[in-house]
């Protein structure tokens, strides 16, 4: 008996990883000439909305990075199980996870910097690569462009408080300087250490996977301690 198809096998892959939370945003063919991948297929594997957060906060223990090592512990025995490697965005040397995701997936560069899914916004993230020695089939394509491209008021643009982000780039000092100047603890005021960006706050697609608070919040303390 004829055994699963590689469709078959992305379709199982996607609903195991749903069951952390975790979606398959696509998928590429390395080019010969990418000696660096050791792969034919590259599967980008991340989180959409806040839906892993209840996983990662269960799994908290107390230890730096929660995010990290909950996402290592959960995609590498699936990985295994599918007969893949397991690459992140925070092993060293870096890989170069955003254009692996741009290949894979239909995101674009947004004005802030951050790419963009037509479906999802601004709020998602790429958490983890699959590597597999064989050819799959991916399926057609995505090649839907930019919603910024119809974006006309780009309100992620004129509400920074700081002006951080213009079409001039990204002001990491002038961020980083506003945000050790707020307390996270008053929630009440909904500035960015408790709410999140308000710039990414601002952006008008898919506004119900805006990240809860406490995920937020996570993220920007990571961001700020790093700078």
């Amino acid at each position: 008996m004829a055994g699963p198809t590689h469709q078959t096998m992305i379709e199982d892959l996607e609903r195991r990883l749903a069951e952390h939370a975790l979606v398959v945003f696509g998928g590429f063919h390395p080019m010969p000439d990418e000696e660096n991948l050791s792969a034919r297929t590259v599967v980008v594997v991340g989180n959409v909305g806040s839906a892993i957060w209840p996983h990662v906060q269960a799994f908290d223990d107390g230890s730096p990075d929660p995010l990290d090592r909950w996402t290592r512990d959960t995609v590498t025995p699936v990985a295994t199980e599918f007969g893949a490697g397991a690459v992140f965005p925070f092993d060293t040397p870096p890989l170069p996870f955003q254009t692996w995701a741009r290949r894979a997936a239909p995101v674009h560069p947004s004005p802030l910097g951050i790419l963009i899914h037509p479906d999802h916004g601004l709020w998602h993230a790429y958490r983890a690569a699959l590597l597999f020695e064989d050819v799959l089939d991916l399926g057609t394509q995505d090649d839907r462009p930019s919603p910024c491209d119809r974006c006309a008021e780009r309100p992620c643009l004129t509400t920074c408080p700081v002006g951080a982000f213009t079409n001039a780039g990204y002001d990491v000092p002038a961020c980083a300087g506003h945000l050790k100047r707020l307390d996270p603890r008053d929630a009440e005021t909904g500035h960015c250490m408790a709410v999140g960006c308000l710039a990414r706050l601002a952006c008008p697609i898919a506004p119900h996977l805006r990240y809860t608070p406490d995920h937020a919040a996570f993220h920007m303390t990571a961001f700020l301690s790093n700078r």
